[in-house]
């Protein structure tokens, strides 16, 4: 039986998009440093990550699909902070951002990885931006790079 599994190794010429929100910025700011020190850490250089802002999370699967429809990247690593507020907008929001990006990923056949956090509190979210829950930008870019792997290891 084979076995494929992604490596936490990049080769130094992947080029990899980090498209983050604006909105929640105290939080977002705080994975996207997650982000870059995981894409760092295993052999990715700086100008191979480009970083692109939208307003908030809603936006991000349209911005998702312009860099794909572009095929200049390795992957793209979406990252955001949905915090539920006392309005529906939260239910919305997070459903129409998740469903964008997914949809959006299998439109392209593309590598991406899914950092946006959807929580009930601005403490779960500080908590997933790098204090008591590690940084949840960090593990969607690692996610990603396996996920690059995977697919040059399928021919994709």
């Amino acid at each position: 039986m084979k076995k494929i599994e992604g490596s936490l190794f990049l080769n130094g010429d992947e080029r990899i998009a980090i498209i983050a929100s604006r909105f929640n910025h105290f939080v977002v700011d705080r994975l996207i440093e997650g982000a870059q020190d995981a894409f760092l850490r295993h052999g990715g250089s700086e100008e191979g990550l480009d970083i692109i802002l939208t307003p908030g999370a809603f936006e991000i699967p349209f911005v998702l699909a312009r860099v794909l429809a572009k095929d200049n990247y390795s992957g793209a690593c979406c990252l955001g902070a949905i915090i539920r507020g006392s309005t529906p907008h939260f239910d919305y929001v997070s459903a129409e951002s998740t469903k964008g990006i997914a949809n959006t990923a299998l439109k392209y056949g593309a590598p991406v990885s899914f950092g946006v956090l959807t929580t009930d509190s601005i403490e779960q979210a500080v908590e997933r931006a790098g204090t008591k829950s590690g940084n949840k930008g960090f593990e969607a870019m690692c996610a990603l790079i396996e996920l690059i792997d995977i697919y040059k290891q399928l021919g994709v």
